[in-house]
């Protein structure tokens, strides 16, 4: 078999084919990442990039606003997240509590089923300044956190919550 030459218009085709790749190819390739926020009010769990800025620590006192009050719950829960991803409620009330939170304003659902298997997610809470709440969930979906309307019944979560005696 023999090979014929490439003709001149083939050549530059080809040419303009390989380059179109490598343009195309390099476009996939993200040499800078952009840092993916610490937490958002439905952030996933999971610790951000190396390359993340790092978020200044909230502002935060027993009288300070529902959103900067968030903001600190939720900068606590996601450092606990960091150190444990998969926390039992009573480390994350602990936590809080730690932080400053009213452990005697706080709800928290099991962390077991009723028939002793773990749960796929707790829900927790701290009622802020009587007429707020500010509401967390940690599970294998990630973590989230909101703050909402107290509810008619003067708490944060609705269904069967433990005690928190500890």
């Amino acid at each position: 078999m023999l090979l014929r030459p490439l003709r001149p218009r083939r050549v530059v085709a080809l040419t303009l084919v390989a380059i179109t790749g490598v343009v195309v190819l390099a476009g996939c390739t993200n040499a800078s990442p952009t840092p993916s926020p610490a937490v958002s009010n439905s952030a996933s769990a999971g610790s951000p990039s190396a390359a993340a800025t790092p978020t200044p620590a909230p502002s935060y006192d027993a009288n300070a606003s529902t959103p900067e009050a968030l903001a600190e719950f939720t900068a606590v829960v996601t450092k606990k997240l960091a150190g444990d991803p998969q926390p039992h409620g009573r480390d994350i009330v602990d936590a809080l509590a730690a932080a400053g939170f009213d452990k005697k304003a706080m709800q928290l659902t099991p962390d077991d089923t009723t028939i002793g298997r773990n749960v796929d997610s707790i829900e927790f809470s701290v009622l802020w300044k009587n007429n707020d709440c500010l509401i967390g969930q940690v599970g294998s979906a990630g973590f989230s956190s909101e703050s909402s309307p107290v509810l008619s019944t003067g708490k944060c979560l609705i269904g069967t919550t433990r005690t928190i005696d500890w």
